[in-house]
C-alpha cells in the first residue's frame, strides 16, 4: 500500500481545483462529461479490452480490431449516439482501424469536393455504412509531391467512363488505412487526361470490392503492404496497395464540386474557387494538432505518475529513499513536457476557431487570409507532431528499464503515434512551405501590404529589428511582454536574415535549396512564437477555479522558457537576448520546476484519463505499480509452461552435450 499512499498524499496536498483543471483541459464542461461518459462505455466492455494487443499475431490482431469497431457500430446505434459522442467513443477504443479513414477522410473528401447531387448520392450510403471509404492518394513513387502522381484517368466519350489505370509498378497506391483488406470504396487521386491533355490530379470515387462477397472488382489488385513498425501499434490497420488495369467507372464518379468533363469530353472548371479546397486542409491539420496534444499528455501521464511512485538513491542513513520526481534532472526532462502537452491543447483550441473563421471567409470569397492560414497549420502539425513523437520517447526513457515494457504502454504508444510526422505532409517539407510563406511576407513589408493573423508581428519589424531586451532579474522572466518580445524579435531576425541571404544567391530557387536547412529553423522559431503567444492569450483569460489560472501561469513560463533555453544560440546569434539574461531563464526555470513540483500529480490527473485508456501498469492511477508488473509477466505466452517448448530438441542436447557435430 505504501506505493498507493504515495499517489494519495500527492493528490491530498494538492493546490488547485482539480475538477476546474480538467474543465479547461477539456475545453468546457459539456466536453468533460461527454468525454467521461464516452471513456468509461469503453472502460467498462470486456469487448473493448486492449491489455493482450501487443501479443497477438497480425492476423489475430487484425480480426480483434475488426471485431472492435463492429461491435462499436452496434454500440453508437444501439444507444442513439451523437456524431460527438461517436467520435470521443472511438477515440477511447483507441486503437488505429479502417473507421478512422472513412470518416476522417473519405466522408469529408466527399463533402469538400463533391457536388450536392454527389453529396446526396454518396454520404447517406457513407453515414449508414453501407460503403466503406478510404482516401487513396499517396503511391509507391509518390508522397508530398502530389502533383507527381502517376495514376492515370483517360476520359472515353464513346462509353461516358473513366479509365483508371496504374501505368507504372511505382504508380501503385501504397499505405492508404483501410484499404488493404476493407474498404469497399476509394476516393483515388489520379490524372485527369481528356482529348489527349493532363489536367492535373482529381479525386474519383472508385468501387474496389464487391458489395456481395467483399472479393476485388475486376481489373483491380489490392492487398495489404506488410507489417509494419512495433508489436500491436499501428499493425491493427489495413495499410494497402493497389493497382488498376484500365478499370472503367462512370464519368459522374469524377468528384465535380471544382471542376467537370462533358458528355463530350470539355474539361470546364466550375464557379466555384479552388481555394475551398483548402478548407478541409486546415480542418485535417488542425484535428492532427489536437491528437498530439492528446499523445503527449498520456505519455506525460504516465511517466509523472510512475516517477512519483518510483524510489531510487537519496538515502544517506538509512532512511526512506526518494521518489524520481524530486531529481532536478527527472523535472528538467519531464516538466517542460507536461507544459507542452498544455501548450498544443491550447493552440489546437484555437486552430478550430481558425478553421471556423477560414471556412467562413471561403464561403463569401474572401481569401484575404487562407494563405496565412494554410501555413500557420502546416507549421503546427509539424512543430507538434515532431515534438510529440521525441516526447513520447523521452517519457520511455523517464521510465528507466520498465518502459521498455509492452505493458508499460510506452513503446506502443510510441509505435503508434511516430507515423504522424509523415501523414498529411513530411514535417521537413511542410516547414520549408512555411518557410516560402514568411520570405513572402518579409518582401512585402516594403510595398506597405499588412501581414495578417499569425504573422502581424511582422509589421512591427522596425522596433523587433532594434529592441533590446529589458530583462535585469530571474523574476523579469515572469512577465508576458518579455517573453512575447524575445521571441517575436528572434523570429522576426531570423525571417529577415534568411531573406537576405537567398536575395544573394544567383536565382530565388538555388537560394531556397542552399539555405533550407537555415529556413526550416526560421520556421520553427515562427511557429514556436505561434503557441507560445496563443499559450499566453489562454493565461490570460478570466479562468474559474482556485488556484487553476497560478498553475497555467507556471506551466506557461516553463514552456516559453525551457524552448528559449534549448534554442538559446538562436536567440543569442540574433542578439534577441543577451548571455548573462540567458543564465536568468535557467535560474527562473529552477524556481518554476519547484513551484510545479508539489502539483505535477494532480496537474496529469486532469487529463481524466482512464486506467483502460492508458493502458499503462507504470501510469496506473493508483499507483499499485510493482504487483501490477509481477501480475502482468505472468500472462506472458511463454509463461503458459515451466519448460518451454524447444526444450527436447534445443536446449537439452546443449545441456547433455548430445549435439550431432557434421564432419568437415
Amino acid at each position: 500500500m505504501e506505493r498507493l499512499d504515495n499517489l494519495a498524499h500527492e493528490r491530498e496536498t494538492a493546490q488547485f481545483d482539480v475538477e476546474a483543471m480538467k474543465i479547461v483541459w477539456a475545453g468546457s464542461k459539456h466536453e468533460l462529461d461527454v468525454s467521461d461518459r464516452m471513456a468509461r462505455l469503453v472502460a467498462s466492455d470486456p469487448v473493448f479490452r486492449k491489455d493482450n494487443r501487443t501479443m497477438l499475431a497480425r492476423k489475430e490482431l487484425f480480426k480483434n480490431t475488426l471485431k472492435k469497431t463492429a461491435h462499436a457500430w452496434k454500440r453508437i446505434n444501439e444507444l442513439h449516439l451523437t456524431e460527438e459522442e461517436a467520435s470521443k467513443m472511438r477515440f477511447f477504443i483507441d486503437e488505429p482501424a479502417y473507421t478512422d479513414l472513412h470518416w476522417g477522410m473519405f466522408v469529408p473528401a466527399i463533402k469538400g469536393q463533391g457536388t450536392e447531387e454527389q453529396q446526396k448520392k454518396w454520404l447517406p450510403l457513407a453515414y449508414k455504412m453501407q460503403i466503406i471509404g478510404c482516401y487513396a492518394q499517396t503511391e509507391l513513387g509518390h508522397g508530398s509531391n502530389v502533383q507527381g502522381l502517376e495514376t492515370t484517368a483517360t476520359f472515353d466519350p464513346k462509353t461516358d467512363e473513366f479509365i483508371i489505370h496504374s501505368p507504372t509498378l511505382t504508380s501503385s497506391k501504397w499505405w492508404p488505412g483501410g484499404l488493404g483488406k476493407v474498404s469497399t470504396h476509394a476516393v483515388v487521386y489520379a490524372r485527369l487526361i481528356t482529348e489527349g491533355k493532363d489536367y492535373g490530379i482529381h479525386g474519383f470515387i472508385v468501387q474496389l470490392r464487391s458489395l456481395d462477397d467483399h472479393s476485388p472488382l475486376p481489373g483491380i489488385t489490392v492487398g495489404d503492404i506488410g507489417n509494419k513498425f512495433g508489436s500491436g501499434a499501428y499493425n491493427t490497420m489495413d495499410n494497402g496497395v493497389l493497382q488498376f488495369d484500365h478499370v472503367r467507372i462512370p464519368r459522374d464518379q469524377l468528384l465535380m464540386r471544382l471542376s467537370q468533363v462533358t458528355r463530350e469530353g470539355k474539361y470546364v472548371q466550375s464557379d466555384v474557387p479552388r481555394q475551398l479546397l483548402y478548407s478541409t486542409m486546415v480542418y485535417v491539420r488542425q484535428t492532427i494538432v489536437a491528437d498530439a496534444s492528446r499523445a503527449l499528455s498520456r505519455a506525460v501521464c504516465i511517466a509523472t505518475r510512475y516517477s512519483a511512485v518510483r524510489k531510487q538513491f537519496g538515502s544517506q542513513d538509512g532512511g526512506p529513499e526518494s521518489a524520481v520526481i524530486n531529481y532536478k534532472t527527472q523535472q528538467n526532462r519531464l516538466f517542460p513536457l507536461i507544459a507542452s502537452a498544455y501548450a498544443f491543447r491550447f493552440v489546437g483550441e484555437w486552430l478550430k476557431s481558425l478553421y471556423t473563421d477560414v471556412t467562413q471567409r471561403l464561403q463569401a470569397n474572401d481569401f484575404s487570409t487562407l494563405a496565412e492560414a494554410h501555413a500557420c497549420t502546416a507549421g503546427l502539425k509539424s512543430l507538434t507532431t515532431s515534438v510529440t513523437a521525441d516526447g513520447i520517447e523521452e517519457c520511455r526513457k523517464l521510465c528507466g528499464g520498465h518502459g521498455y515494457l509492452s505493458s508499460s504502454g510506452l513503446p506502443e504508444l510510441f509505435a503508434v503515434y511516430i507515423p504522424a510526422c509523415t501523414y498529411e505532409g513530411d514535417n521537413i517539407v511542410l516547414l520549408l512551405q512555411v518557410a516560402r510563406f514568411l520570405m513572402k511576407t518579409v518582401s512585402q513589408l516594403t510595398t506597405g501590404k499588412k501581414p495578417v493573423g499569425t504573422t502581424a508581428y511582422m509589421g512591427n519589424i522596425e522596433h523587433l529589428m532594434q529592441c533590446r531586451c529589458m530583462v535585469n532579474t530571474a523574476d523579469d522572466w515572469l512577465n508576458p511582454s518579455a517573453i512575447q518580445e524575445a521571441f517575436e524579435a528572434r523570429a522576426v531576425r531570423m525571417a529577415v536574415n534568411c531573406a537576405q541571404n537567398v536575395s544573394k544567391a544567383p536565382s530565388q530557387e538555388e537560394g531556397f535549396l542552399n539555405l533550407s536547412a537555415d529556413l526550416v529553423e526560421a520556421a520553427i522559431a515562427h511557429c514556436q512564437l505561434i503557441v507560445v503567444t496563443k499559450f499566453i492569450e489562454k493565461v490570460q483569460q478570466d479562468i474559474m477555479g482556485n488556484g487553476v489560472k497560478e498553475q497555467l501561469e507556471i506551466l506557461c513560463n516553463i514552456y516559453a522558457l525551457n524552448l528559449l533555453h534549448k534554442h538559446l544560440g538562436d536567440f543569442l546569434v540574433t542578439g534577441s537576448i543577451t548571455p548573462k539574461q540567458g543564465a536568468l531563464v535557467s535560474e527562473q526555470l529552477r524556481s518554476l520546476y519547484s513551484k510545479l513540483r508539489p502539483n505535477v500529480v494532480t496537474i496529469v490527473d486532469a487529463f481524466n484519463y482512464t486506467d483502460h485508456y492508458l493502458g499503462s501498469v507504470l501510469g496506473r492511477y493508483d499507483g499499485n505499480v510493482y504487483p501490477a508488473l509481477y501480475e502482468e509477466a505472468w500472462k506472458d505466452p511463454l509463461n503458459e509452461s515451466a519448460v518451454p517448448e524447444g526444450y527436447e530438441e534445443y536446449i537439452r542436447p546443449v545441456l547433455k552435450q548430445q549435439l550431432r557435430l557434421a564432419r568437415l
